[in-house]
């Protein structure tokens, strides 16, 4: 398995309440700060505030443990909030981590040549 595992949801959020998602999201970033392997975990918005991404990457042993134990107390608001629009992969997850992210509709992407530093 490859060691890291990287995501990147999109999402689409009413602009009018962007605001209240904006104020969870900073709940849910600070209980994921804590998260040792957690790498990368970044939230970016458009111009109109109707669509947002999320670009997280983790050590492939912490997916689980982030979705299960960090997330899972925000997910019902979370989804109110917003709608997962697409959700891209990178890595090669195990079973354990693609059956966390297949209910959002996950596309894998399998490296095949490059590196990160």
């Amino acid at each position: 398995m490859h060691q890291f595992i990287s995501c990147l949801f999109t999402l689409a959020v009413k602009p009018e309440e962007f605001q209240e998602f904006k104020a969870l999201i900073s709940k849910i970033v600070a209980a994921t700060r804590e998260e040792p392997g957690t790498l990368v975990y970044e939230y970016s918005v458009n111009e109109d505030a109707n669509t947002v991404h999320i670009l997280e990457r983790y050590n492939a042993d912490a997916v689980v443990s982030h979705v299960d134990l960090t997330f899972a107390p925000f997910g019902e608001r979370f989804l109110q909030l917003c709608q997962v629009t697409g959700l891209v992969v990178y890595g090669t997850p195990d079973a354990e981590i693609r059956k966390r992210l297949d209910p959002f509709g996950a596309v894998y992407m399998t490296p095949f040549d490059g590196f990160s530093r």
